[in-house]
């Protein structure tokens, strides 16, 4: 069997580093902006009241992430300034430094791998943008991914992904939601997909090979 594993959710924590970086980036230095601003205008007593209420457009995070919609939880004045943040600024720090879901989650993808090669073929699958990809690979090799085959996805070439698999473990709520009749989905649970009910789910890395014995026994 074709075994697709998805990079973002399932091996990678990429909203937890989204959260971070956005925070260092558009939270913090946005408000230290705004003190540059306004230190030449009131005084120190003035500034705090003063300079927020002023401002026409705050950055700011809407926690907990319980949607893969960034736009519903971080604030953008539109969505060409979420791409610029995630695919032109800080794709390198976001896709490429993230941390691994769980501490043990490639030590267990490369056990798994090991046990699994002979008799079937593992990929690792990811809906990447420009600038993300090369962060992507870098991240696998940084975390001794030792999957050979990986492969990238947009909306307009996902159908080529389905052609590659024949199961997909995922956490992405689309791709639970919706997904080719003759394909198997294992969800990997996260905040954002709890509400999604799946034949086959798991809650650590760990499991996939018990869930793929399940599915691939003989009748």
């Amino acid at each position: 069997m074709r075994i697709g594993i998805e990079l973002n959710g399932v091996l990678r924590d990429t909203i937890s580093k989204i959260t971070q970086v956005y925070e260092k980036h558009m939270v913090e230095e946005m408000a230290e902006e705004i003190i540059k601003t306004y230190e030449t205008t009131v005084d120190s007593e003035d500034y705090v009241e003063m300079s927020f209420d002023e401002v026409d457009f705050t950055y700011e995070i809407k926690s907990p992430v319980t949607s893969l919609n960034l736009m519903d939880h971080f604030s953008f004045k539109d969505k060409d300034e979420l791409y610029n943040f995630m695919y032109e600024e800080f794709p390198m720090q976001i896709f490429g430094h993230a941390p691994s879901t769980e501490l043990t989650s490639f030590n267990d993808l490369n056990d798994i791998y090991y046990r699994l090669r002979d008799d079937h073929d593992l990929m690792i699958v990811s809906d990447e943008i420009g600038r993300s990809k090369p962060a992507s690979l870098f991240f696998l090799s940084k975390f001794g991914c030792l999957i050979e085959k990986v492969k990238f996805y947009s909306n307009s070439t996902i159908n080529s992904m389905w052609g590659e698999i024949d199961i997909l473990l995922t956490s992405n709520p689309d791709l639970l939601l919706s997904y080719p009749d003759n394909k198997i989905i294992i969800k990997y649970e996260t905040e954002y997909n709890k509400q999604i009910n799946s034949e086959y789910s798991i809650t650590k890395i760990k499991e996939l090979e018990d869930v793929l014995n399940t599915i691939l026994k003989p009748e």
